[in-house]
């Protein structure tokens, strides 16, 4: 039985991972934060990019309970646009040409403004809420959902995840890590991981639902 109505946890588990690896506007800022004021510059950044993350994915998760309550159909349509959006970002990122990093240049911060500039790097992520609407629904089981435990759950797991993650990166400590994200090797190497996972992923839950 899934586990709070999650099905493919630990599945859910190593996708948010893949996620989190690919360098994006949230990654640069708190490579950004950390080479400028340390340490605690970069867990400030984190704070910021937190609450962003986490508003929008409530605000998907909103969307995902009106859809479970309106029409179990309309939500199973959904798991199944999500996962060919996976698909798309997937392929996207394989016919990514080599050396390029995409839209996630180095972040402008000012000193003593690093929460307020994080929270508005997530909010304003373009990608982001559409990103959330197609990929947390693939991971509830509409029998077993348990409302807005389930929510909290999922909600739950990827800051605890997050967390986890980007403390590493600020453990690390920011030339190395500035190093081993913005190589161009390293990136088209993670990219392409991350596209044919996201295709297989994409695919494998298609065929699934």
């Amino acid at each position: 039985m899934p586990w709070m109505g999650i099905q493919d946890l630990w599945t859910f588990l190593v996708a948010v991972l893949v996620f989190l690896a690919l360098p994006g506007p949230g990654t640069f800022t708190l490579l950004t934060a950390t080479g400028r004021g340390g340490v605690r510059g970069g867990y400030t950044a984190l704070a910021g990019l937190l609450v962003g993350d986490q508003i929008l994915m409530w605000l998907a998760l909103a969307g995902v309970a009106a859809l479970l309550k309106a029409n179990p159909l309309v939500f199973h349509a959904v798991q199944y646009l999500g996962a060919a959006y996976l698909v798309w970002v997937g392929i996207n990122l394989l016919r990514t040409p080599k050396h390029e990093g995409g839209d996630a240049g180095p972040i402008r911060m000012q000193p003593g403004r690093y929460f307020q500039q994080a929270i508005l790097v997530s909010l304003l992520n373009p990608k982001a809420i559409l990103f959330y609407m197609a990929f947390l629904p693939l991971f509830i089981d509409p029998k077993a959902h348990q409302g807005i435990a389930t929510f909290a759950a999922l909600a739950g797991i990827i800051l605890v995840v997050s967390i986890a993650y980007c403390s590493l990166l600020i453990g690390v400590g920011n030339l190395a890590r500035r190093r081993l994200i913005q190589h161009p090797r390293i990136s088209d190497a993670l990219r392409r991981v991350a596209g044919l996972f996201l295709v297989g992923f994409g695919i494998r839950l298609g065929l699934n639902g």
